[in-house]
């Protein structure tokens, strides 16, 4: 299985449609906080890279000083997280077009994770300090 892949993909409403050239084929967990106020569950998500096209009303949310969120200005359908100084996008599993070979292997900001549910799968995993130690831009 490749390790990487080309997808694309679209809201709900079919507003936005976009394309990713190097979509990786590992989605993961967020746990924190704000992932699940964001969603209302944890952000399922693929790092996609850099090179995204996106047509359609897209509108962004600065959800802190590194990274934005991005939305749908129509239906609201949740589009990536991107983090500013790589231009990097996680994107959420769901919105893209076969998804059969993808494989669910890694959790962060575990230690955020509440009690009330727990996945089964045996995956790597990370804390929020841990997470920000590897990815927080450097000063």
């Amino acid at each position: 299985m490749a390790e990487r892949f080309s997808a694309s993909g679209q809201c709900l409403c079919q507003s936005v449609r976009f394309t990713a050239d190097t979509v990786s084929k590992h989605i993961g967990a967020c746990h924190c906080t704000m992932c699940r106020t964001w969603g209302g569950a944890p952000f399922l998500g693929l790092e996609c890279g850099s090179q995204i096209e996106f047509e359609g009303p897209v509108n962004t949310y600065e959800s802190s000083d590194w990274a934005e969120r991005g939305f749908c200005s129509n239906c609201g359908t949740h589009l990536f997280y991107r983090l500013k100084d790589s231009n990097k996008y996680v994107m959420p599993a769901g919105l893209f077009d076969g998804q059969a070979d993808l494989v669910f292997d890694h959790q962060i900001f575990i230690d955020e994770k509440p009690f009330y549910y727990s996945f089964s799968n045996a995956t790597q995993t990370m804390t929020g300090a841990e997470v920000f130690a590897a990815y927080a831009p450097k000063e």
